[in-house]
């Protein structure tokens, strides 16, 4: 028979490098807020939404921001 052996956990530390949760908006609305101190940004939510859907792809990206919107009503 084998025998196993207990193996210790790593405690995740509580908010060290974390985001919020992704479809939340939270990301999102920080991008956004990063963009719009840039000077060569007009419209920094057109360009936050454009980053995501090409790191997300177009249909995710469309679900997250359809239920944002739902979320918002």
């Amino acid at each position: 028979m084998a025998t196993t052996t207990k193996r210790k956990r790593k405690k995740k530390s509580s908010s060290a490098g974390k985001q919020p949760k992704l479809g939340s908006g939270a990301r999102f609305k920080k991008l956004k807020g990063q963009l719009a101190k840039r000077k060569d940004v007009t419209n920094p939510g057109a360009l936050a939404a454009a980053i995501g859907r090409k790191k997300y792809g177009a249909s995710r990206m469309a679900k997250m921001s359809a239920a944002g919107r739902k979320r918002g009503k």
